[in-house]
C-alpha cells in the first residue's frame, strides 16, 4: 500500500499553519464534486502518521462481541460509495459582528466529495449492540491539548459521539477513499468516519476506536467545544452540535469584487442542508429589498449540495451593492436573516452579505 499523501497547500487559503487549517477558495467552486486538492482541511492537532501494517480499528463497549479489524480486513468488507457535503461548524465565522474567536473561515470551510467505505451500522451489527446502548463514540488518533478554555488537565484525543439512531443509518461510513482514491493524510488517512447531514466535527479523522456507551458522552469536543446553549424547563442546558442547518452561499461574485456597470454577470453559489432537501434559492442584489429565484444546476440528492446560478444585469450606476442568497427546504425551513446567538461562533447559516463595487473603470467581468 502506498503511503499517505500530504495535502499540497497550493490553491488553498491558509487560515492557520499550526495545526493545519486550510480553506477552499469558494469562488473557484465550479464542479459538483470538490477536487480533493481544493477540499478544506480542519485539524485540531498535528496529523498522526498511522502505519497500515499495524493499523487496528477497535469496536467495543456496550456490545456483545467486541472485535478489532486491520486495514486489509476493513477493505475486504462490502463497501458503499456516497456523495456528501461536509461543512465545518465554524464556516463563515468571519461574518460575525463583533469578531468571534476561532479560525476565521470565510465561505470555503465546506466541500462536496464522494466517499467510499463500510457502513458503520454493519460494524455495529457485527458487534451486537446491547439494549441500553445509547451513543457511539468515535475516537481518532490525533491527540493534544486544546487551546480554548476550559482546558483539560492533560492531552486528550479527538472524540465525538453519535446518537444510536444516526450511527445505524446506512449513509454513515467508515471511509478509506475520497473521490475514488485513498484518503490523503490531512483528510484522515487511512480511515475516517463520514457522517452525512452532520457538521464536519462528527466525521472523525484517523479513526482508531469505536466505543459504544450506555449514557450520553460528555467529552470535551461534545460539550466544552462544538456545543451550544439550549433551554430546558426555563434553565440553560449545554447540547452538542449535530445536524447541519439550511444554508446557501454566493461563490461569485467574490467579496469586494469590482464589476463593470450595465453588464451581464452570472451570480453563482451552492446550497445545502442536513436531513432535508434544498428546494429553492432566491437571490437579492439590493441588500434584501427584492428577491428573485435562482436556477439549480444539480438535482436533489440527500446530503449533497446543490449548485445554483442567477443571471444579473449589473446596475448602470456605479457604487457599492450588497448581494444575498436565501434557501428554502422541503421541511419548510427558511434560511434566517440574522445569526442565531445561542450558537455562539458556530452555525453561521444566515443570509451572508456579499458586498461588491460597480465600477465603470473596470472591464467586464462575466
Amino acid at each position: 500500500m502506498a503511503q499517505a499523501l500530504r495535502s499540497d497547500p497550493v490553491g488553498l487559503i491558509i487560515r492557520e499553519k499550526e495545526p493545519t487549517n486550510l480553506e477552499t477558495p469558494f469562488d473557484q467552486v465550479d464542479s459538483f464534486l470538490t477536487p480533493t486538492e481544493l477540499f478544506y482541511i480542519r485539524n485540531h492537532f498535528h496529523a498522526p502518521a498511522l502505519e497500515l501494517a499495524t493499523y487496528q480499528l477497535r469496536i467495543d463497549g456496550a456490545v456483545t462481541n467486541p472485535f478489532s479489524l486491520s486495514y486489509e480486513q476493513l477493505r475486504a468488507m462490502p463497501s458503499e460509495t456516497r456523495v456528501a457535503t461536509l461543512e465545518c461548524a465554524g464556516n463563515s465565522r468571519v461574518f460575525l459582528i463583533p469578531q468571534a474567536a476561532g479560525v476565521q473561515w470565510e465561505l470555503g470551510a465546506v466541500g462536496n466529495a464522494e466517499w467510499t467505505g463500510v457502513p458503520l451500522g454493519a460494524l455495529l451489527e457485527r458487534a451486537g449492540l446491547e439494549e441500553d446502548a445509547c451513543e457511539i463514540v468515535l475516537e481518532g488518533a490525533d491527540r493534544g491539548t486544546p487551546k480554548e478554555p476550559p482546558v483539560p488537565r492533560g492531552p486528550i484525543s479527538y472524540a465525538r459521539s453519535l446518537p444510536r439512531h444516526k450511527a445505524l443509518q446506512r449513509e454513515v461510513l467508515i471511509a478509506y477513499q475520497m473521490n475514488g482514491r485513498d484518503l490523503p493524510l490531512d483528510h484522515g488517512y487511512p480511515v475516517r468516519a463520514v457522517v452525512p447531514g452532520h457538521y464536519g466535527m462528527a466525521s472523525v479523522k484517523w479513526l482508531t476506536h469505536v466505543h459504544v456507551v450506555r449514557e450520553p458522552f460528555r467529552g470535551y469536543w461534545q460539550t466544552s467545544d462544538y456545543g451550544y446553549w439550549d433551554e430546558l424547563d426555563g434553565n440553560p442546558v449545554r447540547r452538542a452540535l449535530g445536524e447541519v442547518q439550511l444554508k446557501s452561499e454566493i461563490a461569485r461574485p467574490r467579496v469586494y469584487e469590482r464589476i463593470a456597470p450595465d453588464q451581464a454577470y452570472r451570480v453563482s453559489g451552492a446550497a445545502w442542508a442536513g436531513e432535508t432537501d434544498v428546494t429553492e434559492v432566491a437571490v437579492s442584489t439590493d441588500g434584501g429589498q427584492t428577491w428573485t429565484a435562482a436556477e439549480f444546476l444539480d438535482p436533489v440528492r440527500r446530503h449533497a449540495w446543490r449548485r445554483w446560478t442567477f443571471d444579473w444585469r449589473t446596475p448602470a450606476e456605479p457604487g457599492r451593492y450588497t448581494l444575498l442568497s436565501r434557501a428554502k427546504a422541503a421541511n419548510g425551513s427558511v434560511q434566517p436573516d440574522q445569526h442565531e446567538p445561542q450558537y455562539g461562533s458556530y452555525v453561521v447559516h444566515h443570509a451572508l452579505p456579499i458586498e461588491v463595487f460597480i465600477d465603470d473603470r473596470t472591464g467586464a467581468s462575466v
